[in-house]
């Protein structure tokens, strides 16, 4: 069975990450970069062992040979840029959000579904070996039906300033990993979302109209409970956390530190700090989806986080910031309907 040939629009941290587990992979062959800039690219072992790296992405795009197209670039050019892949036949890859705007996801969805291309959006915690287990327990009934799903999610330092106005806000630039989780865990969808949110960190984000801690809760079709709380620093590191308690009992990952030593003394018992950086927490996480994307297009399967998936997660995200802005529950529904879009 023959290598995906793969292109990749974006070169930033994420786009250079999947490219080196792309030159590491055996499933999938990488053949170019499209990147407004590429000065960064040079001398670096990309312009070295990638056979093409290009300023226009429409030439990767048209490219006869890349079967599938990695989305990295900035979010407000991610449905311009899938919509002519997957009308160019290419599978696609999207780093989250599809887009910022609902319509326009729906449009993305509307393409995808007409072509049949396959889509994989970039939820790579749905990947990491933890979460996945927990999942899994769950799915067995091992704690019977989930009455409350806890999602704790904080990151080690607050973004710079220039990114927080183009970065969606916390609720769909942060928060949306852990709708996405907190939805897949459940097996159930979300119909109401209700949202505390503060500035406690950094005077900026207000600066900016976003906020930095927030506190959210869910009702889901079924009748569980959903939490998730969120800050934009943890002093202690990356603090990524999932618990599903049910009537049978409960399931619960912990943070992955640097080291797993345990020191006991007569003082005290300590443990190693959690790890600090996104692409540290989630390494093999990031492997992993990007081989099991490579297998539903070698064997024809679906793809492990749909554009459904994609477009669920941002109803929860904007949900999530009328909640806030308007200090009342918001049903998804109401979304849904085009009510509020």
């Amino acid at each position: 069975m023959g290598k995906v040939k793969v292109g990749i629009i974006g070169a930033g941290n994420i786009g250079r990450l999947h490219a080196n587990n792309i030159l590491h992979s055996e499933k999938l062959e990488l053949t170019m970069i499209a990147d407004v800039y590429t000065d960064h690219l040079k001398g670096t072992r990309f312009e070295e062992q990638v056979p093409k790296i290009t300023k226009d992405p429409q030439e990767l795009i048209n490219d006869k040979e890349i079967q599938l197209v990695l989305i990295c670039s900035l979010t407000n050019t991610h449905a311009e840029y899938i919509k002519a892949a997957a009308r160019a036949g290419k599978h696609v890859f999207c780093e989250k959000p599809i887009s910022f705007n609902i319509e326009e996801t729906k449009e993305v969805r509307k393409i995808i579904q007409e072509t049949g291309v396959k889509f994989q959006v970039g939820f790579n915690r749905r990947f990491d070996k933890h979460f996945r287990k927990v999942y899994e327990t769950v799915r067995t009934g091992t704690v019977g039906d989930p009455h409350i799903i806890k999602v704790t999610s904080r990151d080690p330092a607050p973004p710079p300033e220039n990114y927080i106005p183009k970065s969606g806000g916390m609720f769909m630039d942060m928060t949306i990993h852990d709708f996405d989780i907190i939805r897949y865990l459940s097996g159930s969808e979300v119909t109401e979302v209700t949202v505390n949110a503060a500035n406690l960190v950094d005077p900026m984000f207000e600066r900016h109209g976003d906020v930095d801690t927030a506190i959210i809760t869910l009702q889901f079709e079924n009748g569980s409970l959903g939490v998730i709380d969120n800050s934009r620093q943890a002093v202690y590191g990356y603090d990524q956390r999932i618990e599903v308690f049910g009537n049978k009992g409960a399931v619960s990952a912990e943070n992955e530190s640097k080291t797993n030593i345990r020191i006991a003394t007569e003082e005290a018992v300590t443990l190693d700090v959690p790890k600090h950086f996104y692409l540290d927490r989630y390494q093999e996480a990031y492997v992993e989806e990007i081989h099991q994307l490579a297998d539903a297009i070698l064997e024809d399967k679906p793809t492990s986080c749909s554009v459904e998936d994609g477009y669920q997660a941002e109803l929860m995200a904007f949900a999530a910031n009328i909640s806030h802005k308007e200090k009342r529950t918001v049903r998804i529904a109401e979304l849904q309907e085009g009510s509020l879009v």
